[in-house]
């Protein structure tokens, strides 16, 4: 079957749930029952009625939680919702066991069309980049705008650091990790998955990293979370594997709307020198590069990537003779400032040249530019509180 069907579903049925997900405070969960999935939804309520739509999708290992730190910087602009995949989160898995890339795009799609929610803002960070992107190629009239984080398009020279990732795909990697790791905790595990996702662990507040290690604990008492984890992981890798018009890289370019793609220069999973061919290939693109910002941007530096937003709708704005609701805001400006972030454009016009339009290295004091030639396999983050790829 091509990546580019949706394939009908069966029944969801219900998975056992371990203990509550945490909720920040203006937030709520429900759960969407879909034909063949089951999906729970965080939502945010706008800061007025009449709000564009957005809707947020997490990376391999995340969840929804993922987004709450983006989520209220946008609550004037937008009208936020950030859904648990199929198997994550507090989403049971998918009736068919289909954890392919193209399968979460299906419930992706699925759950649009149900809520009649779009066109909407689409956001995606790592393997979630990776299912935007196809929603985005396959289904133009839902997206509005499209915000990658960091996403998982593939690279052919893989980081070290994302080969331990990658090979949870392999048969039988994950009985052996789970061996390997039998006598780590919960707070071991989510130190090695912050250290692996963020340009500076320091970062992560008390209060966060207990909250990560809770859901730690709860995520290791559900009966699916390896398998929902590998599978994820292999149906990423086999999504790197596709050529022609299924491959990503290809989808990318037929992406119609504006696009804002984020990298953060400290990224052990996706590399940075992905930044620059990224910007070629989607057709009317921005880059935001974050010189200390590791895998999970939104979560390290959510004004800065917050701010890269509200100048994309400006952007958008002004091509369709329109206007963006209020100015960038002063802590918005003063967090882009800090992390060093630079704002790029780059069109269907520049796609030959370099992302920049001038050559320069992107970044705080001129980070080393990539060479960004090479199709490519990004990486992902091992079973993660809190945190994914």
């Amino acid at each position: 079957m091509s990546s580019t069907e949706l394939p009908s579903l069966l029944n969801a049925t219900a998975s056992p749930k371990a203990s509550a997900v945490r909720v920040a405070p203006g937030e709520r969960l429900r759960s969407v029952r879909l034909p063949g999935i089951t999906l729970t939804v965080r939502s945010r309520p706008p800061a007025c009625a009449g709000l564009p739509p957005a809707l947020y999708v997490h990376g391999l290992g995340g969840s929804s939680q993922n987004w709450s730190a983006l989520m209220p910087l946008l609550d004037t602009l937008v009208d936020s919702e950030a859904l648990d995949l199929p198997g994550f989160g507090d989403s049971p898995p998918p009736d068919d066991g289909n954890y392919s890339v193209t399968g979460h795009a299906r419930a992706v799609i699925r759950y649009l069309d149900s809520a009649e929610r779009g066109p909407v803002h689409l956001f995606g960070n790592s393997l979630g980049g990776a299912v935007a992107t196809r929603v985005a190629a396959l289904r133009p009239d839902l997206v509005r705008t499209l915000t990658l984080v960091s996403p998982a398009l593939p690279e052919l020279r893989v980081q070290r650091t994302a080969v331990p990732t990658a090979m949870l795909a392999l048969p039988g990697m994950s009985a052996l990790f789970t061996r390997f790791t039998k006598g780590w905790n919960a707070e071991q595990r989510v130190r090695g998955v912050t250290a692996l996702c963020y340009g500076d662990p320091g970062r992560v507040t008390e209060e966060g990293f207990r909250n990560a290690v809770e859901e730690m604990e709860r995520r290791l008492r559900l009966p699916y979370t390896w398998d929902a984890l590998t599978r994820s992981a292999r149906g990423l890798v086999d999504a790197y594997t596709l050529g022609g018009q299924h491959s990503l890289w290809r989808q990318a370019e037929r992406v119609l709307a504006p696009t804002l793609l984020v990298y953060g220069c400290r990224d052990q999973l996706v590399g940075y020198r992905m930044a620059q061919r990224a910007a070629r290939a989607f057709r009317d693109s921005r880059l935001v590069s974050l010189p200390d910002a590791g895998h999970v941007a939104m979560m390290e530096y959510p004004e800065a990537v917050a701010a890269g937003f509200r100048e994309l709708l400006a952007d958008s704005a002004k091509l369709n003779g329109g206007e963006v609701s209020g100015p960038v805001g002063s802590a918005e400006a003063e967090a882009e400032a800090e992390a060093g972030t630079r704002i790029q454009t780059a069109t269907s016009a520049s796609a030959s040249g370099d992302a920049s339009g001038d050559g320069a290295p992107v970044g705080r004091g001129g980070s080393a530019a990539a060479d960004d030639d090479e199709p490519a396999a990004g990486g992902s983050a091992t079973g993660s509180a809190g945190v994914g790829s």
